[in-house]
């Protein structure tokens, strides 16, 4: 295992980041912050990192959940998590927040994704599953959907989606 010296199987890739961390621990400013969401928010979003979520929604560290995966989809592993942030975490609603321009709502299919990743680099990823979708707003409104049926969330748990315009840092609410 490397110890991000240069030496060891990850060769230095992580040297520029875990040298910014000396800067970042110099200041930091959150020891002793909870770790409920102060404003009782969990926000499933999109791993693009044209997202900025705590800027975008006017919020600061500690006040929400933030759950990040391709596509903003809410899978089996969100709703695990959605079960802990609830019961454990003090989330009392959920926003759902896929973005324009994603990548995974611009794909006809798992199967193309899969396809391309087999054709560029030799890579086999049928084992997975993607949850692509190029029905972006019927793919949020199912995924609202399970989360507001899923039988161990409480009933009445405030749930909500909306469109994240990368261009112009808008959201648009869908189904509120």
């Amino acid at each position: 295992m490397s110890d991000g010296s240069g030496t060891g199987p990850a060769g230095g890739a992580f040297d520029d980041v875990i040298a910014a961390n000396d800067d970042y621990a110099a200041r930091h400013s959150l020891a002793g912050l909870k770790p409920v969401a102060a404003r009782g928010l969990a926000l499933v979003t999109c791993m693009d990192s044209r997202i900025e979520p705590l800027d975008m929604l006017g919020l600061k560290p500690g006040d929400a959940k933030i759950l990040r995966n391709a596509g903003a989809r809410v899978t089996d592993d969100t709703l695990r998590t959605l079960v802990l942030a609830v019961y454990l975490l003090g989330v009392e609603r959920v926003l759902v927040l896929p973005h324009t321009r994603c990548k995974m709502a611009s794909v006809p299919s798992d199967e193309a994704v899969h396809d391309t990743i087999l054709e560029e680099y030799g890579v086999d990823t049928r084992s997975l599953e993607f949850h692509t979708d190029n029905d972006q707003l019927g793919a949020l409104r199912h995924d609202l959907e399970r989360i507001r049926h899923h039988p161990l969330l409480p009933d009445g748990l405030p749930v909500a989606g909306a469109v994240y315009d990368v261009d112009t840092g808008r959201i648009s609410p869908v189904d509120l």
